[in-house]
């Protein structure tokens, strides 16, 4: 029997329209996607190793088979703490570094799944739907993406009247069998190696728009659905040396075309309903869950860059400085500041109408917001440190076994490594501060969960103020 990142692989060779650099390609023969999928199929492995199989995955009530503890509804603290082995584990693995390994479209169906019931009044057939989709990627460990956001053509025209003008995706066409969409959507990673897409707005909707207002499951291999990847910046697999993170972690970014796209209508969530659209984004459950992954992911990332800053210090001999270790200080405040709102957010979860345990929000989305400030400054201060030792490194690691070798080994040794590895080390601190991947890594943490400032603002406005202004009755009200 092959194994699941086997399947994983095969699953893909589906005849889906992936275009890179003016060509189709077969993403499981592509060089550009090798290291990415090798990296995931990986990680799929892990569920059927004896050893690691119980840290990720649990057994499906259905199959009694192994499946991947994203998909677990959580019913206790415990079973919180479970999934967030889970996603420690491939975290872990994979240094916080990738994060759209499906297990955060995971959490978000199955929170819409857990709490399914809520929107049989804008769709009877929701709950059946939600639940046959969820049974089938939880049992056939289906990588899925959600992905939500419209092309920048005019971002200043804001009425969505010109619909076709603004490349909004749209139903098309109504028959009895589904609909047919037209329009484009963005940032779609990880969707030329996901099997299904879940496409819905991110923007909240008037009713008047309810042309655009849609929750849609789709086939990757739809015909008429086109991923037009962005430039790649998977290194070639003889590089892993000199470019270890972007030669095992290219996420890939597509512009999603839809050029009349068939959705059968079991695939159809919700259609021509802005409020319901409204209600599934504010979902508690499927927001919960989500970010919960997105933040044990952020405090492994955070955690990653912290390892690096410390060893290139101590390499240089720049630890003792004052300057360096307030700057590894700031470092460690957030790492230790976004591990306590995650604890803080598990123990004062709790229990909705469904009996589905949900960390407290206020602390996830802190952290959230946080993070989305931490990573851009963890990144400048590794710059900081690193300074001009990240610009002066032999071009490859190769260069060690030139005729200059012991000159080389003499020059870009370090105050406590030998040349070699302290290349390594500054190679591995270029990845993340100075290649296309690292570049594209520090606008994802800022924008991933959407406008900062917007997000920043609507933790504000839907805080709990009442027990600051019950602080200030005592000198207003006498």
């Amino acid at each position: 029997m092959n194994s699941q990142g086997d399947q994983f692989i095969q699953s893909l060779q589906d005849g889906r329209s992936v275009w890179l650099n003016g060509t189709k390609i077969d993403v499981t023969t592509d060089e550009n996607f090798k290291g990415t999928l090798t990296t995931i199929s990986e990680l799929f492995n892990m569920m059927d190793d004896s050893q690691k199989r119980n840290s990720v995955g649990y057994l499906s009530p259905k199959t009694r088979g192994f499946v991947h503890s994203a998909f677990l509804v959580p019913h206790s603290y415990d079973d919180l703490l479970r999934r967030r082995i889970a996603f420690e584990t491939w975290s872990q693995t994979t240094d916080g570094v990738m994060s759209r390994l499906s297990d955060y479209a995971r959490s978000r169906l199955t929170g819409w799944y857990a709490s399914r019931e809520d929107y049989k009044k804008f769709d009877e057939h929701f709950p059946h739907k939600i639940k046959a989709y969820y049974e089938e990627a939880r049992d056939k460990n289906l990588f899925f993406s959600v992905v939500q956001r419209d092309p920048q053509i005019n971002r200043a025209n804001q009425s969505f009247k010109d619909i076709k003008d603004l490349g909004l995706l749209r139903i098309t066409k109504k028959t009895s069998d589904g609909v047919f969409l037209s329009g484009a959507k963005m940032i779609g990673t990880a969707a030329p190696y996901s099997n299904d897409l879940i496409v819905y707005p991110l923007v909240n909707l008037k009713e008047e728009q309810e042309s655009i207002a849609h929750m849609l499951i789709v086939a990757a291999n739809s015909p008429g659905l086109h991923m037009v990847c962005r430039e790649s910046f998977a290194a070639n697999q003889t590089k892993i040396v000199d470019s270890p993170l972007s030669s095992r972690y290219d996420e890939m970014d597509a512009l999603l075309i839809f050029d009349n796209v068939f959705v059968p209508w079991e695939r159809v969530l919700l259609y021509d309903n802005a409020d319901a659209l409204l209600q599934i984004k504010l979902n508690p459950a499927s927001n919960g869950l989500a970010y919960h992954q997105a933040i044990v992911r952020l405090l492994t990332k955070l955690e990653f860059v912290t390892a690096i800053a410390c060893e290139i210090a101590e390499a240089i001999g720049a630890d003792a400085y004052l300057h360096v270790q307030e700057k590894i200080g700031e470092l460690l405040i957030q790492v230790e500041t976004i591990r306590a709102l995650l604890i803080a957010s598990e123990r004062e979860g709790k229990l909705d109408q469904y009996q589905t345990f949900i960390p407290n929000f206020t602390y996830i989305e802190t952290a959230r917001n946080l993070g989305t400030k931490y990573y851009p400054r963890a990144i400048e201060i590794l710059q900081l440190i690193g300074a001009g030792g990240f610009i002066q490194l032999p071009s490859s690691v190769q260069d060690f076994q030139s005729p200059l070798s012991d000159l080389l080994k003499k020059y870009f040794k370090g105050a406590n490594l030998e040349a070699e590895k302290r290349t390594k080390l500054f190679k591995l601190a270029w990845d993340l501060v100075g290649s296309p991947l690292g570049s594209r890594h520090e606008l994802y943490e800022r924008f991933y969960a959407g406008d900062p400032i917007r997000n920043i603002a609507n933790q504000y406005n839907n805080y709990d103020k009442k027990r600051f202004k019950q602080m200030l009755e005592k000198y207003l009200d006498h």
